[in-house]
Order: C-alpha cells, then sequence, then structure tokens
C-alpha cells in the first residue's frame, strides 16, 4: 500500500475529485492507496440522495458551506476542519465490498492505542460507547472500490446539526433518508491531548506500521491536472450536487401579511416541472402566468429568481415582498 500526499488541499471538490481520480486511474498493478484529506466546512451527500432535502439551504448559504456529492452512497455528513477523512483505495476482490471492518479495522485499532476505546457498530459506524466518531462508505467500479470514512476529531458538532437540520414535512421523497446519530469527538476521549496533525501523523505512522517509511505515490503534474479537471466539470457541477437528486416533491404552507399561500412544486433531476400556487391572497392576474414561467427552471434560488425577474408578483398575489414570496418556493 502507498500513501497519497494531497497537499493539504482543503477543497472538498478537489478531494473527491482526487479519490475518484485514483480509484480510476492508478492500481493498475493492483497495488493499494491510502488517501487522507481534511475539507473547508461542507455537507458531503451521498450518491443516491435527495440533495435539497438533505441540506438546510438557509444555513448553508449564511455560513457558505460547500455541499458536494459524492461516489458512495449512505447518509449526509458534516465535514471541517476538524474532521479527518481517511480512504483505502483498493482492488475489488468480490469480497470486501459491504465489509467494512476490514478497512476500519487499522482505524480501530490506532485509536485504541490512543486509549479511544472504539468499535464498528452496526453496518458502518466507528462508536465510542452510544456515540459516533465516524461514518463510513464503499463504492465500486470496474474491479477497484473504496472504503472511506470520516473522523471526527474536534468538529464543530452545533454546526453538524444546524447544516443538516430539515424539516421533512416539507418533502415527499424517494431518496434515501440520512441516519442521524449522536456524534462526538474524538478528542473528549484522548488520553493526553493532540492536535489534528499530531494526530493524523500517530494515525498514518499505525497503519503503515512506521513512521519513518511510508511507501508514497507522487502525484505528476498530469495527475494534478486530470483532478482539477476532474473537479470542475464534476464536483463543482451543480448537476451532479443538486441534479441528480431523486425526484420529490415540495410542498410550502405559510402565512404572508397578503394571505396564506400554499405551494407546491414537482421537481425532477433538480428541475421544477411544474408548479401551483393556492390560497387565500388576492391578485388581479392569473397566477398560472407565474407558475407556467417557473417550469423548467432549476430548483435553486438564484435561477427561480432569474426566471422572474421581470414579473411584478403583486399582480397576482397582492401585496407581498419579493423576497419573502420566492422564500415559499424553498
Amino acid at each position: 500500500m502507498r500513501f497519497i500526499d494531497n497537499g493539504n488541499n482543503n477543497d472538498p471538490s478537489w478531494n473527491l475529485a482526487l479519490e475518484e481520480y485514483a480509484l480510476r486511474n492508478l492500481g493498475g498493478d493492483g497495488e493499494d492507496y491510502l488517501l487522507f484529506y481534511i475539507n473547508e466546512p461542507s455537507i458531503i451527500i451521498g450518491k443516491n440522495q435527495n440533495t435539497a432535502e438533505e441540506v438546510n439551504g438557509a444555513y448553508v448559504e449564511e455560513h457558505g458551506i460547500h455541499v458536494v456529492r459524492r461516489l458512495s452512497g449512505g447518509g449526509a455528513v458534516y465535514h471541517d476542519l476538524g474532521n479527518l477523512n481517511f480512504s483505502f483505495i483498493t482492488s475489488d476482490d468480490g469480497r470486501s465490498f459491504h465489509n467494512f471492518r476490514k478497512f476500519t479495522e487499522p482505524v480501530v485499532e490506532a485509536l485504541r492505542k490512543l486509549g479511544v476505546e472504539a468499535e464498528l457498530s452496526g453496518r458502518n459506524d466507528l462508536q465510542v460507547g452510544e456515540r459516533k466518531i465516524s461514518g463510513n462508505a464503499q463504492f465500486a467500479s470496474k474491479g477497484r472500490m473504496f472504503s472511506h470514512g470520516t473522523l471526527l476529531f474536534n468538529s464543530e458538532v452545533d454546526s453538524i446539526v444546524s447544516a443538516l437540520n430539515v424539516n421533512p414535512a416539507k418533502f415527499e421523497s424517494k431518496a434515501t433518508k440520512s441516519v442521524r446519530s449522536r456524534v462526538a469527538n474524538i478528542t473528549e476521549f484522548l488520553n493526553e491531548p493532540l492536535t489534528m496533525e499530531q494526530f493524523r501523523r500517530f494515525l498514518l505512522a499505525s497503519i503503515f506500521g512506521s513512521s519513518t517509511e511510508i511507501p508514497e505515490y507522487k502525484l505528476t503534474d498530469a495527475d494534478l491536472a486530470a483532478v482539477q479537471q476532474l473537479a470542475v466539470e464534476r464536483y463543482r457541477s451543480w448537476d451532479w450536487n443538486y441534479g441528480r437528486s431523486p425526484a420529490f416533491n415540495v410542498r410550502q404552507v405559510k402565512r404572508l401579511t397578503a394571505g396564506t399561500f400554499d405551494v407546491r412544486l414537482n421537481v425532477q433531476e433538480g428541475v421544477i416541472t411544474e408548479a401551483s400556487v393556492f390560497g387565500d391572497f388576492f391578485g388581479t392576474a392569473e397566477v398560472s402566468l407565474v407558475t407556467d414561467r417557473l417550469a423548467g427552471v432549476k430548483y435553486n434560488p438564484q435561477a427561480v429568481a432569474e426566471a422572474l425577474a421581470d414579473v411584478d408578483l403583486t399582480q397576482y398575489f397582492g401585496p407581498v415582498d419579493r423576497e419573502e414570496w420566492l422564500a415559499l418556493l424553498f
């Protein structure tokens, strides 16, 4: 096994691109790889999830949090600079996929050396007692696979709760739901305090059985260019991060100054296909002239605002505040 140094890059789109690139382009000789990365504040969405259902959109926008979909399934997770992510990239031997113990055991052993009594719980979580410190997921393609996981070292737990706190009553969805558990930071269980860098170095040395002789794969200029291209084309793409969301229905009922509004949207692959607005408001123009404008528009605030930029909403809905009304759709 060889270690891939990501150069301390904290961009989640770039790091997920590096992981995919290594999976698809390295290891032709059967070599295994280990990748570490630490991301800026971000929500990493499972491949089969409905992005709009998983994130607290207002909180994410206010705090500048990245939202990026990953290749693997499972639930949405929050990353920040206090979260160390690991990824074992190996051959898919037909027995390792779904075998989370195989890939988490080296991590568990390292944690126990530090006095952290971690263990694999259920299918894919690492816990200390009843408290979750790590979630894991896997992806396989063309004879290769990765098994990756989070390690909550010193993460902002309040941000985890806020960023993923969404009202499920707004949606009727075919998407896989996230499983939310009580979480804890590894720092709470350490016998002696460590910095993130010290923790990272200890984990690396424990996995490789050495602190000095760690075989490494050096990324070439061609590798770096390909990773950057993949980051742009996939992991910074709205279509990938939001458009792949499974079909869902949105319903928002709210009382505004102009009356009670019942807004309903059908959204497929991240695009509004149908919109209706009901309520006890008083308008002078036909509401369908507004809702028809929304058909075919991407389901995000900027795209909707642009689609209705030249529409006087007060003609249709009475004395409404434009931003307040647009917020009804989300």
